[in-house]
Parts: C-alpha cells; sequence; structure tokens
C-alpha cells in the first residue's frame, strides 16, 4: 500500500522498477544497487519554496502566480450545478462509485486529428468535450475543471519517489456558444497560461483565494478529469507473471472525476481510450453517471463529424431518450383540479387526521396537528400583513418545523421565499432586497441586512405564546380572511446565479 501523501502515479513506475532490480539480485544471491539519485524529495521541496518567494511580495514568482489566478478564476460558481438525482448533503460522506467509459479507436483517431488540427493534446480535447456536456447538462457557461499536473519540472526528478503532483483549476469557456473545434482553442489557451503558472501548491492556492468553504463540496471545483500517461507500472520479477489487477474503490473525492487512459497498438495507431466516471453516491444513481458517460461519448461523435457546428446543438441524446421528449409527453393533458394547496392539504388533514404528516428526529405530527399548528400561525402572519400576492421569508433549519411554517404561509394566501442561511450573506441580501417580502421567519438573529422586513422569531417566548393563543380552525374558514387563488404565487425560487445575478421565479399554487 502506498499512501498518497508520499507517492503519486508516476512514482508508481518507479518503485515497481527499484523491486524488481532488488528481487532479481536477491534470487541471485546478490545484494541490489542502484544508482544514486542527484536529488530527493526535500531537495525539492526546497528548491519550491525558494523559487515561489514571500507570497506577500507581488514581484515574486509566488505573488505573481497568485495574482495571476485570482483573475483567472474571478466569477467562478462557488458550486457546479450538477443533474443531481438528490440534494447535496451538508456534509460528504466520499462514497461512490464508477462506471466505465471508453472511447473506440475510430473516435480516438478523429480526436486526435481534431487534436492536430487545433495544435492541442488529447487531453485539452477531451476537456472540452467533458466541460461542453456539463454545460448542455445544466452547468452553466464556465465550467470549472480540477486537473492534476505532474509537476516534475526537472527530467532529474524522473526516479524520484514522492508527492510531485499539484492541481489545477482550468475554466472551459462556454460563451457564445462556440463551435467544437474553436472550444479546443479556448481549452488549449486556458491550459497553456495554467501550466506557465502551475508552481503554488493548491491548497496555498484555496489560502489565498478564500473560497465559501462547506464541508459538502471541493473548493473552487467539484468535477476533475485526468488522463494517464505514466509509463506502464507492472514488475518485472524473474521467474514470476505479474499482472495489474483491478478492484473497486467505493471512495471518491469529488462530485464527478473523470479518468482515461490511451492505447495504441503494435504499428502506433491509436487503439481507444479506456476510463471511468467516478461518482459521487450523495449526488448520483448508477444509472446516472452512466447516462453521463454515454452522452459524453454521442457529444464527442457529434464533434468530430462536424467541429464547427455550436457545442449547444451537439446531439447527446440516445432514439429512446429523443422519442421520450418529442413524443412521451404527448397525448391526453392531465386536468389540473382548481384548488389551492392548502384546501389539498385541509381535504387530507380531514380524511386522514390521526395518520403521521410529518416527522424528524425530535418531533412526530399527524395531520391534524400539523394543519391545527399552522392555522395558528397563519393567524399570526395574516395579523403582521401577510396575504395574497405577497412573500413571506422562510429562513428555517430543516425540521418539521419548516412545514408547519410553510403550510402557515399558504394558508394565508401569500407565498414564501426559501433562504438557506448558510449561503453567502451578498446572496441573502440581494434575494430579500429583490423578492421584498412582507415579513421573515427565522429561529434566531435576521439573516442579512434587509431594512424594511418584519422578522418573527420562532424561538422567542412572546411570539410563541401569541401563536399558541390564535385559533385553530383553517383561516379561510374565517369570514375576514380573504381567500387565495390557484393562480396566486406560491413560492419564490432564486436561481444559482452561475451565469450571472440570480433571478427569481414565481411558481403558482397550479403550478405545484
Amino acid at each position: 500500500v502506498l499512501h498518497h501523501i508520499a507517492v503519486d502515479g508516476w512514482s508508481v513506475g518507479v518503485v515497481l522498477r527499484d523491486v524488481g532490480v532488488a528481487y532479481a539480485a536477491r534470487v541471485a544471491g546478490r545484494v541490489p544497487v542502484w544508482e544514486v539519485l542527484p536529488v530527493q524529495c526535500a531537495d525539492h521541496a526546497v528548491w519550491q519554496r525558494e523559487l515561489l518567494g514571500d507570497e506577500d511580495d507581488s514581484e515574486s514568482v509566488g505573488g505573481r502566480q497568485i495574482a495571476y489566478w485570482r483573475e483567472a478564476l474571478a466569477g467562478l460558481p462557488e458550486e457546479l450545478p450538477l443533474p443531481a438525482d438528490r440534494p447535496r448533503p451538508a456534509r460528504a460522506s466520499y462514497r461512490g462509485g464508477t462506471v466505465p467509459v471508453d472511447i473506440p479507436a475510430a473516435l480516438h483517431a478523429q480526436l486526435l486529428e481534431i487534436a492536430g488540427q487545433n495544435k492541442a493534446t488529447m487531453f485539452m480535447v477531451l476537456q472540452a468535450g467533458f466541460g461542453a456536456l456539463l454545460g448542455r447538462l445544466g452547468g452553466g457557461r464556465t465550467i470549472p475543471v480540477g486537473v492534476p499536473v505532474a509537476g516534475r519540472t526537472d527530467a532529474a526528478l524522473d526516479d524520484v519517489v514522492g508527492l510531485f503532483v499539484n492541481t489545477l483549476v482550468l475554466r472551459v469557456d462556454l460563451t457564445g456558444d462556440p463551435g467544437f473545434g474553436e472550444l479546443v482553442t479556448r481549452v488549449r489557451e486556458t491550459a497553456l497560461e495554467a501550466y506557465a503558472h502551475q508552481d503554488v501548491p493548491f491548497d496555498r492556492l484555496v489560502e489565498a483565494l478564500n473560497p465559501e468553504r462547506s464541508l459538502s463540496r471541493h473548493p473552487l471545483f467539484q468535477v476533475s478529469m485526468v488522463l494517464q500517461n505514466a509509463p506502464g507500472s507492472t514488475a518485472d520479477l524473474p521467474g514470476l507473471a505479474v499482472e495489474d489487477v483491478p478492484i473497486r474503490i467505493d471512495g471518491v473525492k469529488f462530485d464527478l472525476l473523470l479518468g482515461w487512459r490511451e492505447t495504441f497498438d503494435a504499428e502506433g495507431a491509436p487503439a481507444g481510450l479506456h476510463g471511468g466516471l467516478e461518482y459521487s453516491a450523495d449526488l448520483f444513481d448508477e444509472a446516472t453517471a452512466e447516462r453521463v458517460g454515454r452522452r459524453l461519448v454521442r457529444l464527442l461523435t457529434a464533434a468530430v463529424a462536424d467541429p464547427a457546428r455550436p457545442v449547444g446543438a451537439l446531439e447527446i441524446m440516445d432514439e429512446a431518450e429523443r422519442s421520450l421528449v418529442l413524443g412521451g409527453g404527448s397525448g391526453t393533458v392531465p386536468v389540473v383540479e382548481e384548488a389551492t394547496l392548502p384546501e389539498l392539504f385541509e381535504r387530507q388533514a380531514a380524511a386522514t387526521p390521526g395518520n403521521v404528516a410529518v416527522c424528524d428526529r425530535d418531533t412526530r405530527l399527524s395531520y391534524a396537528e400539523l394543519n391545527a399548528r399552522a392555522n395558528q400561525l397563519a393567524y399570526e402572519l395574516i395579523a403582521a400583513g401577510a396575504g395574497p400576492e405577497s412573500l413571506v421569508a422562510v429562513a428555517l433549519p430543516r425540521d418539521a418545523h419548516l412545514s408547519v411554517a410553510v403550510l402557515a404561509v399558504l394558508k394565508t394566501g401569500a407565498g414564501y421565499l426559501p433562504m438557506d442561511t448558510g449561503h453567502p450573506e451578498h446572496r441573502v441580501a440581494f434575494m430579500l432586497r429583490d423578492a421584498r417580502p412582507v415579513l421573515g421567519l427565522t429561529t434566531g438573529p435576521p439573516p442579512a441586512d434587509a431594512p424594511g422586513i418584519t422578522w418573527l422569531s420562532l424561538n422567542d417566548p412572546q411570539t410563541a405564546a401569541a401563536i399558541a393563543a390564535r385559533p385553530t380552525a383553517n383561516p379561510q374558514d374565517h369570514d375576514r380572511i380573504r381567500p387565495s387563488h390557484p393562480l396566486n404565487a406560491a413560492y419564490t425560487i432564486y436561481t444559482s446565479g452561475t451565469t450571472g445575478t440570480p433571478k427569481g421565479v414565481v411558481v403558482t399554487h397550479t403550478n405545484v
């Protein structure tokens, strides 16, 4: 077992070569002898520190490189929106799996031709394809991809065992919907600039750029790609047959990691690329990862057939998917009942009052209890000014009381504005200024500086007592309450803002 803190992929071949030398010597009754290396890992560490210099000095190598990365990575999305099957958990489990993604020899040869035409490497072509696919799947127009680089910038390091690998963040720029050939050129230019500024260790770069930290995701990028080009790592042991045996790895570091190995036949002709897509089980099902892999191969096939065609127009669906999109949704249009969400819920509460409606670790509410508590809170919100076509911000933890609050807001005729207090303060403040809710619900201090909003803290004893004194009857049964309409707003949700300013989308009761 070789720990990654001590070795990188290139080192494996060096270790196995040295094991082979030792084994051959011992079976022959000799003591193994290796050539003395001109440098060691420690020499490289000292050299790197001297090269970078004082990062606070804008004229030092380290200072200039950090300044480059500040500009190159400005405006990156803090989290890349991906077509996940589940919401991202608060803390990543790092569990996952791998699905195969292979490129046949004929497509391999065509991709090499595209690389030559655009003075690019195979890695750049594959990165362009991966970025284009992620953009098509909802990732936006700027796709940050984490890329490992060997870090062995001097031939004297080739025989040294150690961890020299560094990680770069390369952005794939999809603005303007370029053709695939143009996109490869953009990726090449970005990569070459990045390679010229690759000496700052990634952990130092994260400290310098200081992105929002989260236990749920990797900083600066959440998808990675690698093209393995290290020499073969099979040991040569006299008298023994040795072969690589792949094993299943259930641990993953990123949301998605696309890994390839390029192969050639005995004559040096392209023989295909073989690899796999590692996926986080927190976010994706295996079937989803397999679908992403198939779509990538399909996009690359379409790209080499017409490199000038905009990447937004390249085919990524198979016939079954296309048939489902174009024909599967046709036919009888379902009839949507002319009712509001509170009306539908109240019918269910009347039909099954004792059934469990919502529960968390500490609370268990029946339909009747949930309805009664929501009614009491709704009366309090109505008295504070909530009503149809207004919004109430809901900044509460994800427990059973959140269901009470959302239902209460809907019962007033107002729509709710979900607020994640874990989001950056500037985003929360923007949403509050833009949506202009009349009220806010929280369990602590207001989440952001937004003047003009009255906040009710559900943990405040006086507020709790006032709510408990309210009626438990349904508000729309009260003569003084104006009923809401199915076309009134049920909630407003904001886009991620990865393509610019977040935008509020109003969703009606009928839509829900």
